[in-house]
């Protein structure tokens, strides 16, 4: 059933409509293109920390509309491959086709590499396939909230390490401590608590997580397996279908993501802003 947020100084109101009972809803009777009045700018960050997805279909922005939008949400930051000659250095354009198979097939989240990982993203479909190409998302709350209570005592208080060379050597073609100098691998909880909803959340993924701290090698890569295996849940799930001019903004803190690469050869581009965060913590109190 759809519910109406209300926005608190022009009267205005967009309708959510949940995608599951888990995570996920599109927000319609919006358009992103506007100036939006801080009061909605409010209603849709309460949104995002409600469902840790949101959808919003038809708005077709281009790039200036897009980081302008985005720029509501905190400073923006600049991927490492972004080329040095694109006019919107903040803008990641993701774009794969008959040349380049998809590789963003897997559960993660974006940027955990970096000191202060991002808030979220901000994504826009500019073109898609005919069938395929949909992206999953899980809620990582709830993915600590199933875990038996032996493994939550168990990983509560550890911190792993979270490295870019593990995707990013072979696709920038550099080496592993050429990026290391720019970025160098950095240490998280393995259970975050979230900075603004204080709800702890799974924070180790198979893209960047390379080892828990200060534990066994054969016993830290059975551990992870089991953590990275709890996003894979259809339980705490929700799959998006795109449609051209399509946006989605995910909590990066409180969510993973995983763009199905079922579609080659066909085409499909994706144009994305990512929102600077803050370092993980854990808190006893949460």
């Amino acid at each position: 059933m759809a519910t109406a947020a209300q926005a608190s100084r022009m009267g205005r109101a967009f309708e959510v409509h949940k995608l599951t009972p888990a995570i996920g809803a599109e927000l319609s009777d919006i358009n992103l293109s506007e100036r939006l009045s801080d009061g909605i700018i409010a209603d849709i960050r309460q949104a995002l920390l409600d469902h840790k997805v949101i959808f919003f279909r038809d708005q077709n922005l281009d790039r200036e509309q897009l980081l302008n939008f985005a720029k509501r949400f905190g400073t923006l930051e600049i991927h490492p491959a972004t080329p040095k000659e694109q006019p919107h250095p903040e803008i990641l354009r993701i774009a794969h086709g008959e040349k380049s198979r998809g590789q963003e097939n897997m559960w993660h989240s974006d940027v955990t590499w970096r000191a202060e990982p991002s808030l979220g993203s901000v994504l826009s479909a500019l073109e898609i396939p005919h069938v395929g190409g949909d992206t999953l998302f899980a809620n990582m709350n709830l993915a600590y909230e199933k875990l038996p209570q032996d493994i939550r005592e168990q990983i509560t208080g550890l911190t792993a390490i979270h490295d870019i060379a593990r995707v990013f050597a072979k696709r920038l073609n550099k080496k592993p401590e050429e990026l290391h100098d720019q970025y160098p691998p950095q240490e998280h909880p393995v259970v975050r608590t979230h900075p603004e909803t204080g709800l702890r959340s799974l924070y180790v993924n198979s893209a960047f997580t390379s080892h828990i701290t200060g534990m066994d090698g054969g016993e830290s890569k059975a551990l992870l397996k089991k953590l990275y295996a709890t996003a894979a849940n259809p339980e705490i799930q929700c799959r998006f279908k795109w449609t051209k001019g399509a946006i989605a903004f995910w909590d990066n803190r409180a969510s993973q993501h995983f763009a199905a690469s079922d579609y080659f050869p066909a085409r499909r581009v994706m144009e994305r802003a990512t929102i600077a965060g803050d370092r993980p913590y854990f808190s006893a109190d949460s």
